[in-house]
């Protein structure tokens, strides 16, 4: 198999994830729960992860990088913290239902800064104009799941400072592949799953925090015992319950990986990736190819054919051994911005350890396929349906 869908889990990982998670479970018990070996080296593991992850993110104390089960879990925490029934929340137009589902579960006014497809200055122009117009709080996908296009989040960071606004960034797709500087956004919240770009098992997660934050959960932490209260105090503020130590020792491993390879290396070596895949998909008649610009391009890329429906596309590419995704990947709103909210595209992502001949490989399948005779794709006698 040909694995081209890391923006969902980048399931080619280094050996020491593995590594580090098999003496996990041999090791480490809970932290927090005794003073005991393994209660011990649990704690170690999990304080080294918050180390790790404040240098790569230059957050100032380990304390504010809090462990999730996901992004997913992290958002909800943020917004939840920021935002009510009836509060005015401006996103923009590439957001995963990660960030619509729970800004709507609360009764939040959302507000779309919408821009054209792959317009840096226009988005930043509406997201002022959004703001302007009076907002409780903000929410920035730094790059899009669907299309790969980061977006100008720094600029619009110091809008939001500026007037005051609290920012949540979404860095799902960023994390671990482009500089995410805690720091400098200024941001509420930083949310990132472990298992995309930071290279460690699923179920994991982290969450920047910068100052107040609403408990989704509540329950033991193995400190202040005595109220029935959550602590006051991060990050057991927000962690209740028993820790995944295997997956969290896998997870510090993953940032290690990215720490010790750098950033720039790995965005290089995908950006690389991606835009040759762009120049040959590009060459194939029959289909539109969404490629935002070389600056600022991640390491997805979303095609659409002209007649064949996508969901085909990807199941007959799953046939013949390449992994993608088709459909709508959780973010109707960044096809409403595209204009393929109804039929969905193709979406191929890679990882540092896919191979420029994979990229070949994948182009010439789409073209076998697009070249084979209609009634490969035919429902009924009309050619382009969907199975």
């Amino acid at each position: 198999m040909i694995y081209l869908d890391s923006a969902a889990t980048t399931f080619l990982k280094p050996a020491c994830v593995e590594q580090a998670m098999r003496r996990a479970l041999h090791t480490c018990s809970s932290p927090g729960r005794g003073g005991y070996e393994s209660a011990m080296t649990a704690a170690e593991t999990l304080y080294t992860l918050r180390e790790r992850a404040a240098d790569l993110f230059h957050v100032p104390e380990p304390e504010r990088v809090t462990v999730t089960f996901n992004a997913t879990h992290g958002l909800n925490i943020a917004i939840r913290s920021l935002a009510g029934a009836g509060s005015r929340v401006v996103v923009t137009g590439y957001e995963h239902n990660s960030v619509i589902r729970p800004l709507t579960a609360v009764g939040a006014d959302v507000r779309v800064a919408a821009s054209p497809l792959f317009d840096r200055d226009a988005a930043v122009r509406a997201f002022k104009l959004a703001l302007d117009a009076g907002a409780d709080a903000a929410v920035v996908n730094h790059v899009s799941n669907v299309f790969g296009f980061e977006l100008p989040v720094y600029e619009i960071a110091s809008l939001c400072r500026k007037r005051g606004v609290p920012l949540i960034v979404d860095a799902s797709q960023s994390a671990g592949i482009l500089p995410v500087d805690y720091r400098e956004l200024g941001a509420d919240f930083v949310a990132m799953p472990g298992h995309k770009g930071l290279y460690g098992p699923q179920g994991t997660g982290l969450l920047l925090v910068s100052g107040r934050a609403a408990p989704l959960l509540a329950g033991g932490t193995g400190s202040d015992s005595r109220s029935p209260r959550m602590p006051d105090f991060l990050p057991d503020r927000l962690e209740a319950g028993t820790h995944n130590m295997p997956g969290i020792a896998g997870l510090s491993a993953g940032v290690e990986f990215v720490r010790r390879l750098g950033t720039e290396k790995i965005r290089k070596r995908e950006s690389a990736l991606i835009s040759r895949l762009i120049r040959g998909l590009s060459a194939v008649p029959g289909i539109r190819v969404f490629a935002p610009p070389e600056e600022g391009r991640g390491g997805v890329v979303s095609f659409q054919p002209d007649t064949v429906d996508p969901e085909e596309i990807g199941q007959r590419l799953g046939e013949m051994g390449f992994a993608v995704r088709a459909g709508l990947h959780c973010s109707p709103l960044a096809h409403a911005t595209a204009g393929t909210v109804r039929r969905g595209t193709v979406r191929v992502s890679v990882c540092y350890f896919n191979e420029p001949g994979e990229m070949d490989a994948f182009t010439g399948a789409v073209l076998s396929l697009l070249e084979k005779p209609c009634g490969l794709f035919q429902q009924g006698g009309t050619c382009g349906k969907s199975l």
